[in-house]
């Protein structure tokens, strides 16, 4: 696959760009991460998301360790060419290395967030 496409976003001055990932057949964000040229390219190529990880500095393809990979539906850029939205199927139903379904899941109430999506999976069963 020729990469010039990739040449069309708006790079951060690291390298990478923010990351929306939205269940394609109910419209929710999920989660919201970085990509850089790798990783988009990778996505692109594979069908599965990949993303940059800032903390771990390495590229990471969703569900390599807990089997919830997120198959890729379609990929857009933003009016400003500084954001991509992936629209994808979620394997499992869980994206939050939570055990939710969504990163989310914190909604607030007054002055407090609460935890208003259940886990639906314990994280010690996910990452062993």
């Amino acid at each position: 696959m020729n990469d010039t496409w990739l040449n069309k976003i708006n790079w951060s001055q690291d390298g990478l760009v923010p990351a929306v990932t939205q269940n394609a057949a109910s419209g929710r964000v999920l989660t919201v991460a970085w990509m850089n040229r790798e990783a988009l390219k990778l996505t692109a190529a594979t069908g599965e998301v990949h993303y940059w990880s800032r903390s771990r500095k390495k590229l990471w393809h969703k569900g390599e360790e807990s089997g919830h990979v997120q198959k890729v539906k379609s990929i857009h850029l933003d009016c400003d060419e500084d954001v991509i939205l992936v629209q994808i199927e979620q394997v499992g139903g869980i994206a939050c290395h939570t055990g939710r379904a969504s990163c989310f899941f914190y909604r607030l109430q007054g002055e407090t967030w609460v935890a208003v999506d259940p886990v639906l999976k314990d994280p010690k069963e996910i990452y062993k």
